[in-house]
């Protein structure tokens, strides 16, 4: 399932085609994804204008001059493809239409964005925009890893007295909004830190230093488009890269990538997660 980065990575794609324009048509192809659209969302998005696209956690929000957002969580296998650009930043033509696109955009600047959605695991649904932080699905959310809510007297208070593995506290969304399994493998080895640890009994330098190695995988698998594993794309259909460069995820069996190390990446789950670690570097 698209992490964090996936997410800010297809938001930042949408934006040239979506943000300040008009969608002209919104073609609304099925009557659900992972739970029933709202009611006429056809005709409540078209002819709206997208004013802004911004991502809380793992959803994208599409603020509209309705006074609506529309939220978009992408599941499993969703995609949001754009076409027929006109300002030149998009080189995919409009393609024929598949049996999986579920809901299409036909922008009036000339630009289509399509939702394809295989598994559909993904979910779509409108909002007030003013109360868009109480939606159900937003309220219990915490801090994001890349804004100034975030930080180490957050992380040290949140872990204080917990008695669960710092891995499956670091992927709470309570605690901290948008993380996943992929990234927190990545930051917990460059933190040195076993990922079956109890969060509750790190000391507090060792939980402050996760604040800016999370920051740092963050922004490098946004830098490199996300990681792309099954069905990930961006929104020009390019793959992610970041998936190059892990550390450990995925790689049980192979070696360990610090120099000093003699070891292999082994592999627990925690969780029914795979929780992938070097047993000399992670302590």
């Amino acid at each position: 399932m698209p992490e964090l980065p996936e997410v800010e990575t297809v938001m930042r794609g949408l934006a040239p085609a979506m943000q300040g324009t008009v969608i002209a048509q919104a073609d609304v192809n099925r009557p659900d994804l992972r739970w029933p659209f709202p009611a006429d969302m056809a005709r409540r998005l078209t002819g709206q204008t997208v004013l802004q696209l911004r991502r809380r956690s793992k959803y994208i929000l599409a603020d509209l001059s309705s006074g609506e957002s529309l939220l978009i969580h992408l599941g499993m296998s969703g995609r949001m493809l754009v076409s027929g650009d006109p300002l030149g930043q998009f080189v995919r033509e409009h393609p024929m239409a598949e049996k999986h696109d579920h809901v299409v955009f036909h922008m009036a600047n000339g630009a289509r964005i399509t939702f394809n959605d295989p598994r559909r695991f993904g979910a779509m649904d409108l909002l007030d925009t003013a109360t868009a932080a109480q939606h159900k699905l937003l309220a219990v959310l915490g801090p994001e890893p890349l804004g100034n809510d975030f930080h180490e007297a957050h992380l040290i208070a949140a872990f204080k007295g917990r008695n669960t593995p710092v891995k499956s506290a670091l992927l709470d969304q309570r605690i901290i909004a948008g993380l996943g399994n992929i990234y927190v493998c990545e930051a917990l080895y460059r933190a040195g830190i076993h990922p079956a640890r109890k969060a509750g009994k790190l000391s507090r330098p060792r939980v402050a230093a996760l604040v800016p190695i999370i920051r740092d995988v963050l922004g490098e698998a946004i830098q490199a488009g996300g990681s792309s594993l099954k069905d990930f794309r961006q929104a020009d259909g390019e793959l992610g890269y970041f998936q190059h460069s892990f550390d450990v995820y995925g790689r049980e069996g192979e070696p360990c990538k610090s120099p000093e190390c003699t070891q292999v990446i082994k592999r627990i789950v925690q969780s029914g997660r795979s929780s992938f670690y070097c047993s000399q570097c992670q302590r």
